[in-house]
């Protein structure tokens, strides 16, 4: 008796929600519908010209790095493909207005964009996804906030094709949850949210800057961490499975992806069965992807396909490479991943070893070129000042923060070396920038990294 009373309160219970959900979801779709219907009067479209919407979510659309010049190119080819479409970015900058989105994007990467078939969703809970609302769990928080990003983007208005151009895979689950699987999802990744290759550093044991020294340090805490990894990475992988499509930026990006989209971890499997877990895998299961744009074999391998970022080097191809100054140029985004401090350590290095570098006609100028998101970023922008001025280097060193297209280009023109010190670059705009512009380029990673 006690067994079938608490089977009817299950049951009870998961039609109240079923009920609950089916109402709420019908609610947004209403909304969406009177949404749609606001934007395309307010762009001066015809009311009955029923245009496809094509949602590009981006948090940090007004960025100016390489990701944003991939989303502007991409809305820029929409554009002039499909005309009648319009374009919806989701985005955070809750700061700037269109216009000004439009006119930084033409100034940044001399891209021309069409404000009759553009439609910006501003978001209010950014901060979500941002690394400092997560000190601790950073990619599992930031990927949990990043759906709670994506339920306020799609209770403003749900498109007709949606694309995550930035890399936050778990906002598939909510967008499939919200549109019941009916709305056709795409990604295009720059880079993995979690990799074999961050797998393989904490199982070595090994130092970065997505493994810290006292966890490295600690047989106990590398565990943990290896365990909160496979975790993560389990769910990664349900999570791209979602999209109709899957683009890669690079060869590195693609072979990583399809390692992910098809990794398999029987421990996790077990898991999620038999246990409160269980629910988690439903969730990440249920509603699977729109059959709109799948056309590929149920038992067809799925592999991502690579779609190189842009590289305007029209311009650049035309300068001269004579009679450059002494100048060694970074060109990167103020981020952890691009290892500023170790340009600073190598240059102080260098300046140490050559001391005629420093003065007179001989002398070395580093100048750090890069764009700057948030907060964060400037923060960061002054740790490396006080860094430089720690070293002793700052008379040598510039910082240049958010520069116009044509100041980039001035740079470039006028630098002898190019520098990047990104460990697993994905692409590196910056690295065809210099090997088109610039006489000598040095990269990245160990040489530098360790000097």
């Amino acid at each position: 008796m006690a067994f079938a009373t608490a089977l009817l309160c299950l049951l009870l219970t998961g039609l109240l929600g079923i009920i609950i959900f089916t109402a709420y979801t019908n609610k947004l779709a209403t909304r969406s519908a009177q949404a749609r219907h606001a934007i395309i009067k307010n762009l001066g479209i015809p009311t009955t010209s029923n245009p496809q919407f094509i949602g590009f979510f981006h948090p940090y659309c007004n960025a100016g790095g390489g990701g944003e010049r991939v989303l502007w190119t991409a809305i820029a080819a929409t554009q002039r493909a499909h005309p009648d479409c319009v374009s919806l970015v989701y985005t955070g900058d809750v700061d700037v207005t269109k216009e000004q989105i439009i006119a930084q994007v033409e100034a940044r990467f001399d891209i021309l964009l069409d404000p009759k078939s553009l439609h910006f969703v501003f978001l209010k809970k950014r901060r979500l996804v941002e690394d400092a609302t997560w000190p601790r769990f950073t990619l599992l928080g930031q990927s949990l906030g990043s759906m709670i990003l994506a339920w306020e983007a799609l209770a403003q208005v749900i498109p007709d094709l949606y694309i995550d151009s930035m890399g936050y895979a778990f906002t598939f689950h909510v967008v499939a949850w919200i549109t019941k699987g009916s709305v056709p999802m795409g990604a295009y990744v720059h880079y993995p949210t979690i990799s074999t290759d961050m797998l393989a550093r904490v199982k070595a044991r090994k130092v970065g800057h997505t493994n810290r020294g006292d966890v490295a340090g600690s047989l106990v805490l590398s565990r943990g961490k290896m365990w909160y990894y496979r975790f993560l990475m389990y769910h990664y992988s349900l999570a791209l499975s979602r999209p109709s499509f899957i683009m890669a930026n690079s060869s590195w990006t693609k072979n990583h992806v399809d390692a992910i989209l098809s990794h398999s971890d029987p421990i996790m499997n077990a898991m999620h069965f038999f246990n409160p877990l269980s629910a988690l895998l439903l969730f990440a299961t249920m509603f699977k992807r729109s059959k709109k744009l799948h056309t590929e074999s149920a038992n067809k391998k799925r592999e991502a396909n690579i779609v190189y970022p842009p590289c305007d080097t029209r311009e650049m191809s035309q300068f001269s490479l004579d009679t450059r100054e002494r100048i060694i140029l970074s060109i990167a985004q103020f981020r952890p991943e691009k290892d500023h401090p170790a340009q600073l350590r190598a240059f102080a290095q260098l300046l140490a070893d050559h001391p005629t570098y420093t003065s007179g006609s001989s002398s070395v100028k580093l100048f750090l070129l890069g764009g700057a998101r948030n907060a964060d970023d400037h923060a960061r922008v002054q740790s490396l000042i006080d860094l430089a001025k720690e070293l002793k280097i700052t008379p040598h060193v510039q910082f240049i923060v958010n520069a116009s297209y044509p100041e980039m280009l001035g740079w470039l023109a006028m630098a002898s070396i190019g520098l990047s010190t990104m460990v697993d670059e994905h692409f590196g705009i910056n690295v065809v920038e210099f090997m088109v512009q610039i006489p000598c380029f040095t990269l990245f990673c160990s040489v530098l990294t360790y000097l």
